[in-house]
């Protein structure tokens, strides 16, 4: 997920921006490229070109799922991403998310095979932009929250058979900071430090 308009940002886009000599996104990218077998990058039309440059040599296929209907907000970017796919299930991850940890998406695999989504629930809050879902329910659920006027990324869980991932479980199978996500430039520079 790279359509976002990073405001919090400032006037650059955080998809492509440098954390310690490499994008932000390609980070991302090589992150999770140990447990998928192919790399679906939603953003805007006028974010292709710097993305491409970004994730080029990235060691997985690379399908890019421009947004159909910019500014529509997380959900209909999550859509477009998810009906790019073939694959039966898709983790879903935002580009700010230098720390995403390999193992754990192995994990939310794991404990989405019996279910629609693997969804995280840290502090009482569900992570819908770090999870695993199984593709058709949640094209369907997406497009069901979106035609209901619904953006926000958790709008499809409710159509959804969902695993929720504990507190518990994020803590012992997700490495420290895993969650971390970078909205603005003092986060860029804390995720630079911890480097």
């Amino acid at each position: 997920m790279a359509g976002g308009r990073s405001e919090r940002f400032g006037d650059a886009d955080k998809a492509v921006a440098s954390l310690a000599g490499t994008p932000l996104i390609r980070r991302v990218a090589d992150r999770v490229a140990g447990p998928l077998d192919e790399l679906v990058v939603n953003c805007r039309a006028g974010q292709r070109d710097a993305v491409a440059d970004a994730l080029d040599g990235v060691p997985l296929p690379v399908t890019y799922a421009l947004d159909d209907e910019p500014d529509r907000g997380p959900l209909a970017g999550m859509r477009a991403g998810l009906r790019a796919t073939d694959a039966p299930f898709a983790f879903v991850v935002a580009c700010d998310a230098p720390f995403v940890d390999p193992g754990f998406v192995r994990y939310l695999f794991d404990r989405a095979r019996a279910h629609d989504a693997a969804v995280p629930r840290r502090d009482g809050y569900r992570e819908p932009l770090h999870a695993v879902y199984r593709v058709s329910p949640a094209v369907r659920a997406c497009e069901r929250a979106l035609d209901a006027g619904r953006q926000r990324a958790d709008a499809a869980l409710a159509d959804l058979s969902c695993a929720t991932v504990t507190d518990a479980e994020v803590e012992t199978h997700a490495a420290p900071g895993a969650f971390e996500n970078v909205n603005t430039r003092a986060d860029l520079e804390r995720a630079a430090e911890r480097l």
